[in-house]
C-alpha cells in the first residue's frame, strides 16, 4: 500500500510520518499492494475551535473509495482515532466482499442437475 502524507497549516516531521506509517501498517496488511492512501493532516487556526487538529484519510481501492476524518486537540491522538476508524471500515468492506463471494459460490449453477 502506498501512503501519501500531506500537511496543511503545519509541517509534517519525521516523527509524525513514522507514527502514521506505524499506525496504518495494520490496515496495509489487509489490503492489496496496489491500494493508495492519501492522508491530510490539518491544523485549524480559528482559536474558538477546541479540537484544532484534523486528520483525514482517503483510501482508493479497486472499485471503491473509503474516507474517514477525525479531530482532537492533539495530532497524535487524531491519527490514532483515524487509524482505528479506517481499520474498522476496511474490515467491514472485506467481510462484505467475502460474503458476496461465498453467496455466489453457494448458488446452484444453471443447467446443473
Amino acid at each position: 500500500m502506498r501512503i501519501e502524507i500531506k500537511g496543511r497549516n503545519l509541517t509534517v516531521g519525521d516523527e509524525l510520518k513514522e507514527r502514521v506509517e506505524k499506525k496504518f501498517a495494520k490496515v496495509g496488511r489487509q489490503l492489496s499492494s496496489l491500494a493508495e492512501m492519501e492522508i491530510e493532516l490539518k491544523e485549524e487556526r480559528n482559536p474558538s475551535i477546541r479540537e484544532r487538529c484534523v486528520a483525514e484519510a482517503t483510501l482508493h481501492l479497486k472499485g471503491t473509495t473509503i474516507r474517514a476524518c477525525e479531530r482532537s486537540d492533539d495530532m497524535a491522538h487524531s491519527v490514532n482515532l483515524l487509524a482505528e476508524d479506517l481499520h474498522r471500515q476496511v474490515k467491514r468492506h472485506r467481510d462484505k466482499r467475502r460474503r458476496r463471494r461465498e453467496a455466489t459460490r453457494a448458488q446452484p449453477q444453471p443447467g446443473a442437475p
